[in-house]
């Protein structure tokens, strides 16, 4: 990918120092004309005076059969003067299904119109912080929901086209009209077609898969919690992870218009995404890492490494193929779960966000493409940084499971060893259960664990567990997961609010209406103390153990191996504290069980964990030369257990 150019001016100290003087009192462009270099855009547009309207813009698609091309609506919030100046403005753009339906943000926040059908609450904060220091801010119902035409289709076609053909319309590509069925055209002379898109959960999957299209104009990403791929947001390799598919998702967002005439688009999703797990070419057309080498844009990737709704393997393995392919990127990690950064670090992240947007749409060099590329939340508000994410010596270790002194309670290092461990499949137990009696033998689960630490130990990226086992019967699910044996304190990210707590006070980020507040309630860190932390899971079918798209039934007694994908963190087991690995059968809401309840025999032999530990195999062996020693019997606590009833990818 070329390499930016950056916006740098090199002036005199003395004549710098005035024109950064005469900038602050003039709008971004004046200050360009009196020769500074502006590194901040400023709010001196009026909010109040800003420019509402709508268009409904053309997709050139006709997803609901109706003999005509669905329209999608763009509400847009942008600032009057430079228009009147004739100059022209970059957008930033939210498309969304959530508008009418069910809101945004931690209060729910939906579109409101006056009579002339212009917004009037743009939900979130952006259209006023953003729209005041000179930028468009654009909001996109997805195709099917609140103002558009044609049909949901959860990630396919229709839904990245609806977004897509905006930024083509503000590039002048597309069509747009006044109305949603009038013949007036309208044009975007208003905008330079610079344009960004940033969204939380659906609609950071649609930056993501418009990213994905190679899409001109399309000049930076902001996904928050945003999937990658929607087979992994359904299946982890062949474990169901709901007990619905893409079909009722649909329905949830969907228009009344479209509920109406969308059957075949609905019977589409049902066919195409069988419950067996399977991979189809409906999961292919909604995979958007394979595109990740048509990405033009930078990527500022926001996720929460407990999130258990969009689990992180899909910011992972999205990371990964887009450093493979070179693109710009930063990234932010936090302990939360599906919790927007606005909720946890707001101060912070509006103040990066501003930074990040002046950087890539306006051209400023303001230095945050010099600054460490990741922020990590290290322990709740107590955040890290890193040059590079994963960190610079960062290796795949391959660490292996060894029979101990009590069955089912073992060790973890780096020499193979013989042995078997055998559990049984209970559907009634999860991943906190099983890291609760880690000590203690049930059976239920095979526990591996180090040495307690000498020194800290970081895993920083995706692991990966290769599993060789015999099952009892003709089908098994699989849980891999690793946990930090120790106490600590944590954001309680198995509570509803997902590590946050919503406070009564609120706090200001831009300029108000009477119709769309730019105050919003505070929140603070929800915490709980903790004797261990499972901090990265995997899931599969075994009988996916030859092709991870098809599930084949098992041989009841025949041996089979197979590799599960661990979802992608950044941790620090402390010194002092255990390595553990766990591996056992349903995780108790987190998939679904299979049809049997099989007992399964590990042969330790063929079974291994390989993690990504800053330092590599020679820091392991570091902080584990103590000598091994069982861990004390007896009950652990931790957070509740995790549950995903709530199926959809929501705010």
């Amino acid at each position: 990918m070329p390499k930016r150019t950056r916006f740098t001016i090199w002036r005199p100290f003395v004549l710098a120092a005035v024109a950064a003087l005469t900038a602050a009192f003039l709008s971004p462009v004046a200050a360009q004309a009196a020769g500074a270099a502006p590194r901040e855009s400023r709010p001196v547009y009026s909010y109040a005076d800003a420019i509402r309207e709508a268009v409904w813009v053309d997709t050139g698609l006709d997803s609901d059969g109706d003999g005509k091309t669905d329209r999608v609506a763009a509400d847009i919030v942008r600032p009057a003067e430079p228009a009147a100046q004739g100059r022209k403005v970059p957008v930033i753009m939210d498309a969304s299904p959530y508008y009418s339906c069910c809101g945004r943000g931690n209060e729910s926040q939906l579109k409101t119109y006056d009579a002339a059908g212009n917004v009037v609450q743009m939900p979130l904060f952006y259209d006023n912080f953003f729209v005041p220091r000179g930028y468009a801010v654009v909001g996109v119902d997805l195709a099917g929901t609140n103002r558009s035409d044609g049909c949901v289709d959860v990630g396919g076609r229709s839904d990245i086209q609806s977004a897509k053909a905006v930024v083509d319309w503000l590039n002048g590509r597309a069509k747009a009209y006044s109305s949603r069925t009038g013949t007036t055209a309208v044009k975007a002379s208003w905008t330079n077609g610079k344009t960004g898109m940033i969204g939380k959960s659906w609609d950071g999957t649609i930056a993501n898969g418009v990213a994905a299209t190679g899409v001109k104009g399309l000049k930076t990403i902001v996904p928050i919690s945003a999937i990658s791929s929607w087979y992994d947001y359904y299946f982890a390799q062949g474990a169901p992870l709901y007990d619905s598919g893409p079909d009722w998702l649909a329905g949830a967002v969907e228009s009344d218009a479209a509920y109406a005439k969308c059957g075949a688009v609905q019977q589409k999703l049902v066919d195409g995404a069988p419950r067996t797990g399977d991979w189809t070419g409906l999961w292919t057309e909604r995979d958007y890492v394979k595109d990740a080498s048509k990405v033009r844009a930078s990527v500022f990737l926001v996720h929460g490494m407990q999130d258990l709704n969009v689990r992180t393997k899909h910011f992972g393995q999205w990371w990964d193929a887009l450093a493979k392919n070179g693109v710009e990127r930063k990234i932010w990690l936090s302990g939360t779960g599906h919790v927007d950064p606005f909720d946890y670090r707001r101060g912070a992240w509006v103040d990066t966000l501003h930074r990040w947007f002046d950087h890539e749409l306006l051209g400023y060099d303001n230095g945050i493409d010099r600054e460490p590329m990741a922020d990590v939340e290290r322990h709740p508000d107590q955040w890290v940084t890193s040059d590079v994410w994963p960190p610079r010596g960062t290796a795949a270790t391959t660490l292996r499971p060894a029979t101990g002194t009590q069955a089912g309670v073992g060790t973890l290092g780096l020499s193979r060893k013989s042995g078997t461990e055998t559990f049984t499949d209970d559907p009634k137990q999860s991943e906190t259960d099983w890291a609760a009696q880690i000590a203690t033998p049930t059976p239920d689960k095979a526990g591996f664990l180090t040495a307690p630490l000498t020194h800290d130990l970081r895993l920083s990226g995706s692991s990966k567990v290769t599993v060789t086992a015999t099952p009892t019967t003709s089908t098994a699910h699989l849980t891999a997961v690793l946990v930090d044996l120790g106490p600590d304190t944590i954001r309680d990210y198995a509570d509803a609010a997902e590590g946050i707590t919503t406070l009564t006070d609120r706090s200001c980020w831009g300029e108000s209406t009477a119709g769309d507040s730019a105050c919003f309630l505070k929140t603070a860190a929800k915490t709980k103390a903790v004797d261990y932390t499972v901090f990265s899971r995997g899931w599969a079918d075994l009988g996916t153990y030859a092709d991870p798209g098809k599930g084949v039934p098992l041989t009841p007694g025949k041996k089979y191996t197979i590799t599960l994908d661990l979802a992608a963190t950044d941790h620090v087991v402390p010194k002092g504290h255990r390595l553990a690995l766990i591996v056992a059968g349903t995780d108790k809401d987190l998939i679904d069980p299979p049809s049997s309840t099989p007992t399964l025999t590990v042969d330790l032999s063929r079974t291994s964990a390989k993690v990504p530990l800053v330092g590599g195999a020679a820091a392991f062996a570091r902080a584990t030369s103590a000598r091994w020693t069982a861990p004390d019997a007896g009950a652990l606590t931790g957070v509740r257990a995790p549950h995903t009833a709530l199926r959809v990818p929501l705010s």
